[in-house]
């Protein structure tokens, strides 16, 4: 098995330094990663010096704010320093008369906008006339469309949302959209007492309808480093849905390492 995390975070600050995530890169043959910012921090310059000592390793998700009138020149500061990728909500709205103005920029400058929301946000009508208003911007949906328990364990299946998750699924039918999978502790609830060697005695359907949706050339794994270590842990998070898909090799290589060469300029 390869690999290449397509979500994790790093920071001297919170979270964990980058040291950190390159030792549980190494532990579990990860090979690169795409380092996503988190939300309330727009200095990316620690994530962007990264991927300018480990080239071959990492790539940058950035973040701007978009209430400021100097946006755009933000967006297009991040594009020339080497950043592929603008990381929004799915309800971010530019002040002003335009509010798909900041979509737009990202746009103009050919970079993919990584979204985060819950599961009400990606299936709410403005975000598909954002799509619709931004044709040439690729838009990739993290989170499994928001249907675990947002920034925390998982939750009982009962729990999720599937008729808001049905609606986010049908942006499939836009080339332009594709979509992040998570380990499963991020919608799996955790059993007491944890049985092994596959702790989870229900998994949701929710990966599989993904793939339905959008097949292997658009879905994409990504940990979510280092928020995962309060559930299942980083080698988990990659071995439990490698092992539990019932997919051919090739298309689980699809989804674990080709479409993040594909979707983030890894080489």
């Amino acid at each position: 098995m390869r690999a290449i995390d397509t979500h994790c975070h790093a920071s001297p600050y919170w979270f964990e330094p980058i040291e950190v995530m390159i030792h549980q890169m190494e532990l579990n043959s990860v090979e690169k990663s795409l380092l996503v910012q988190f939300f309330g921090v727009y200095d990316n310059d620690y994530l962007i010096q990264q991927a300018e000592t480990y080239p071959q390793k990492f790539r940058v998700a950035g973040l701007v704010d978009h209430t400021k009138n100097h946006a755009k020149e933000d967006i297009e500061n991040l594009s020339s320093r080497g950043v592929q990728a603008i990381r929004f909500t799915a309800g971010t709205k530019s002040p002003g008369a335009d509010p798909y103005y900041i979509w737009k920029c990202a746009e103009s400058v050919g970079m993919t906008a990584t979204v985060m929301g819950a599961a009400e946000h990606y299936a709410d009508e403005y975000f598909e006339t954002v799509i619709q208003t931004c044709p040439n911007l690729q838009f990739v949906i993290e989170h499994l469309g928001g249907v675990g328990a947002f920034f925390g364990p998982g939750r009982p299946s009962s729990d999720i949302p599937y008729e808001v998750y049905k609606k986010t699924l049908t942006l499939a039918k836009y080339e332009n959209v594709a979509i992040k999978m998570t380990g499963l502790g991020e919608f799996c609830e955790r059993p007491r007492p944890l049985p092994q060697p596959m702790p989870f005695l229900e998994i949701p359907p929710v990966i599989e309808m993904a793939l339905e949706a959008f097949g292997t050339r658009r879905v994409m794994w990504g940990s979510d480093y280092p928020p995962v270590s309060a559930r299942e842990g980083y080698r988990n998070s990659l071995s439990f849905p490698y092992d539990y898909l019932n997919l051919t090799s090739e298309e689980k290589d699809k989804i674990f390492y080709t479409n993040a060469i594909k979707y983030w300029g890894f080489k």
